[in-house]
């Protein structure tokens, strides 16, 4: 099996496998933040920066799949971490139900932390001190990146080390900034969305209908949509949380015929053979058939299977999100507004506009899966008149 690394221009990466994969190979390709696939030479585009590639490079070493030997880490150029802590850890995070996410995020700042300082022994509160500084002077962070680093180490430190950092005031933090959510007018989420189509056209209503954010949307199932209930249920949202929110009412038909959809690919995918698709957790060993079954099937899958040419297994993941957000962004584009928008300003839009209606602030709360009332009162601006609300001298002249 290899793994094919070259320029593509100057801001990313061509990640290619000229032999196939399997999913841990895939998923050393996902984990990396603002990777994008390219449908077009059916290649993954990774950031053209040495953190992305430390990072690919180390997801790619962690699949067990290669070796020093092979080529893919070289001790001269990327020191290898010491796999028993970073495997210690992530056993501490499941055992304490930590979301896949957080000990996604957690690992990587352990890792960039042991690389960062894999020449010294007895790393301690001064490393701590001096890799947050650095986040937030040279890398310049925002205050709740430093803040994920910063627990990421804490836990590293209290649970596999078994030593407790307390002295950390020396950390220079990250200046916190206070950003007011970019909201889409009624009229330009009508705009935005009437410029999409399909599947993609009905995710985009569905994160403006329900305030999903789009990794939720995406990684919904058949199941996860109750029409009895009129509701539609999140599960392992942010935090490993889930939430129940509302089912539009005028999605009902489009959604049952995306579901009629799925299931014309889903038995094709039984006819060739295949059909399985990747189940949370450990069901798949408790119900080793369920993989199979149409309510477990994504309810926005792939337009292709994947293919491991090396074994010659296929599957279908969902839809990529860097798809998605291409397609709103041409959208935007298209429908002339000239806001800094993305997939995300659908979701602050369902807040703003439900605020806007009088309903509650702990209610949207809820549907919007906060932890902290202090989340959701970002968007009580809109309860006031605000700059908008101002009639400027210059007009009464």
């Amino acid at each position: 099996m290899k793994i094919e690394i070259k320029p593509y221009d100057d801001s990313f990466i061509a990640v290619g496998f000229p032999e196939g994969f399997n999913t841990d190979l895939l998923n050393s390709v996902r984990k990396i933040p603002k990777r994008k696939w390219n449908d077009d030479e059916k290649l993954w585009l990774v950031p053209n920066s040495p953190e992305a590639l430390n990072q690919l490079k180390m997801n790619v070493y962690n699949t067990g799949l290669f070796n020093v030997d092979e080529g893919i880490s070289d001790k001269k150029q990327i020191p290898i971490v010491p796999s028993a802590p970073i495997k210690k850890m992530q056993e501490v995070l499941k055992a304490k139900n930590y979301s896949e996410k957080t000990c996604e995020a957690y690992k990587k700042w352990v890792e960039a932390f042991l690389l960062k300082y894999s020449q010294k022994q007895n790393l301690g509160q001064a490393e701590i001190n001096a890799f947050l500084t650095e986040l937030a002077v040279k890398k310049h962070v925002s205050p709740s990146t430093q803040n994920q680093a910063l627990a990421a180490l804490l836990f590293y430190f209290r649970f596999v080390k078994n030593e407790n950092p307390v002295e950390l005031a020396s950390v220079i933090h990250a200046k916190k900034k206070e950003r007011i959510p970019v909201v889409f007018s009624r009229q330009e989420v009508v705009s935005v969305i009437s410029n999409l189509s399909g599947s993609k056209q009905l995710a985009a209503e569905l994160m403006y209908g329900t305030g999903m954010r789009i990794n939720e949307v995406l990684a919904l199932r058949i199941l996860d949509v109750d029409f009895d209930m009129n509701e539609i249920i999140i599960r392992h949202g942010k935090g490993d949380k889930d939430r129940h929110v509302m089912l539009p009412q005028k999605l009902v038909p489009k959604i049952k015929e995306q579901i009629a959809v799925v299931k014309k690919i889903h038995q094709k995918d039984l006819e060739a053979g295949w059909g399985k698709v990747a189940m949370p957790n450990q069901l798949e060993k408790k119900y080793p058939m369920a993989a199979k079954e149409l309510k477990w099937q994504w309810l926005f899958p792939q337009a292709h299977r994947w293919k491991n040419k090396e074994t010659g297994e296929e599957g279908r993941w969902h839809l990529d999100e860097s798809l998605l957000q291409k397609a709103v962004k041409t959208a935007i584009l298209e429908a002339g507004i000239n806001k800094n928008a993305s997939c995300h300003t659908f979701r602050h839009s369902f807040a703003t506009h439900l605020l806007e209606n009088g309903y509650d602030i702990r209610t949207v709360q809820e549907l919007l899966g906060h932890s902290d009332l202090r989340t959701t009162m970002i968007y009580t601006h809109v309860l006031n008149k605000g700059a908008g609300g101002v009639i400027s001298p210059l007009d009464r002249m």
